[in-house]
């Protein structure tokens, strides 16, 4: 450090601490000259006038946005925050300077505030703050190029679509453009065709798809001159795995508990608390879907597949309450009609796989006109006229035979409607567990029907 020239003492108590001169070959004669440069350049500038020549032509400014993160996506307010890399590229036609008269300094880097920039916002903004950009330097070249890098964070309103939810994909709008400067003033022009995605960090929840920018050039109704502006359309798509596992599937298993309702034994009680106990499982899945969506008119997928399976849930406990009825009809029942009978005794219960039903191998079998004879009472001899065979002549018998006669004529005819009417109520019985079996199978196919169609979505 010492084989160096000395610095004159009036040079160095002259230069800021910054800019104290070092020895050939480390840079601080060109420090002196950037001191100067800066001095020279602002002695007489504003920064409150667009820095143009002729002020009848516009100003052409490029912008660049480059996606760094989605840091929040908020589907209820629809509100997407975002963190975002501003480039604004313009010339100023005052910040120009000969870079051989200053030892060949090129470009130098100074606070924002010192130069003018064009006022460039988010249009679509959905912060209550409208915080801008961070102040960060300028890079400012010898032929007035003025390249402004700037990080922030916004808040911009997203129209959020939440028909296929959760395997939807929202298209989000950046809209960046200048608030008073028009056409005639600002030619706003994008840098590149796409927003730059080479340093996204990547969402847990969110897929981004792509980032195309189009530049736009609209009359509003407050003004007759054209506003250009630049519009990113960010592409999203959600990742449904989370919801998948969560929020459908669970509800999926849920679903086909209900058709098992139709299983259950009628003499267990608990067809119907199974069938309760489902629908109130699927309204608080309903009630957590409901939380987290815009209360809009368009109804989520996964919500219609909610209501669809409590709709079905509803039926068939109805159904099932039904069938219970049926099961208990109890020993007053008519008989099965003859339609229900080949129906479903026949056809059903063979399509259904339920054999011997209601009745055991060993019951005995009816006669083909339905009715019961006077054997069946268990009174082997007694003829149709009232006299047993062989039995002593009425004239010879010391019993009362009329009396004896009525009694048993009534505790015959008594037997003979308690077997009837426990035929009835078993083929009644029979009908019911038919028409489980048969609804059981119905509801098992409309579930995995209905949750084919939702996953399928996903492809």
């Amino acid at each position: 450090l010492g084989k160096g020239p000395a610095a004159p003492p009036a040079l160095v108590a002259a230069a800021p601490p910054a800019l104290v001169c070092v020895p050939t070959g480390c840079g601080g004669a060109q420090g002196r000259f950037a001191y100067k440069l800066l001095r020279d350049l602002f002695a007489n500038y504003s920064s409150a006038l667009r820095p143009v020549e002729d002020t009848d032509r516009a100003l052409s400014v490029t912008l660049q946005v480059t996606l760094s993160q989605i840091i929040d996506m908020d589907e209820k307010n629809q509100v997407l925050t975002s963190y975002l890399w501003v480039r604004q590229a313009w010339l100023d036609a005052h910040l120009t300077w000969d870079k051989d008269a200053y030892d060949g300094i090129d470009s130098i880097r100074i606070p924002s505030s010192y130069v003018w920039r064009p006022d460039i916002i988010l249009y679509n903004n959905a912060d209550d703050r409208f915080g801008g950009s961070m102040e960060t330097n300028v890079v400012l070249h010898s032929d007035g190029h003025i390249m402004w890098d700037s990080p922030a964070i916004t808040k911009s309103s997203c129209k959020v679509d939440v028909s296929y939810f959760p395997f939807d994909g929202q298209r989000c709008r950046l809209t960046f453009g200048s608030w008073t400067y028009n056409g005639n003033q600002i030619d706003l022009r994008n840098r590149l065709d796409a927003g730059d995605l080479t340093d996204f960090v990547e969402n847990v929840e969110w897929e981004v798809l792509g980032m195309p920018a189009t530049r736009n050039v609209i009359t509003y109704g407050c003004c007759s001159e054209p506003y250009p502006d630049v519009t990113y359309t960010l592409l999203l798509r959600r990742r449904a795995s989370f919801y998948i596992f969560n929020l459908l599937l669970p509800c999926i298993m849920v679903s086909f508990l209900a058709p098992l309702g139709f299983y259950l034994p009628a003499d267990s009680g608990e067809k119907v608390s199974l069938g309760v106990t489902v629908l109130l499982a699927l309204t608080v899945f309903q009630l957590l879907v409901a939380e987290s969506m815009p209360p809009s008119e368009s109804v989520p997928l996964i919500g219609k597949y909610y209501i669809a399976t409590m709709t079905m849930i509803t039926v068939s406990t109805a159904l099932t309450i039904f069938i219970m009825n049926v099961h208990h009809c109890g020993p007053g029942a008519r008989p099965v009609p003859p339609w229900a009978r080949r129906l479903i005794l026949h056809h059903m219960a063979r399509l259904c796989c339920v054999y011997e039903v209601g009745e055991s191998c060993k019951s005995p079998r009816r006669a083909p006109g339905g009715r019961v004879g006077r054997g069946d009472a268990g009174i082997p001899g007694e003829s149709p006229g009232g006299a047993a065979a062989g039995s002593c002549p009425q004239d010879c018998c010391l019993c009362h035979h009329d009396s004896l006669l009525r009694n048993v004529s009534y505790i015959a005819g008594c037997f003979r409607r308690h077997r009837a009417a426990q035929r009835w109520t078993g083929e009644w019985k029979k009908v019911a567990k038919v028409m489980d079996r048969f609804f059981m199978w119905v509801f098992f196919l409309m579930v995995f029907l209905m949750s084919m169609l939702v996953l399928g979505k996903a492809a």
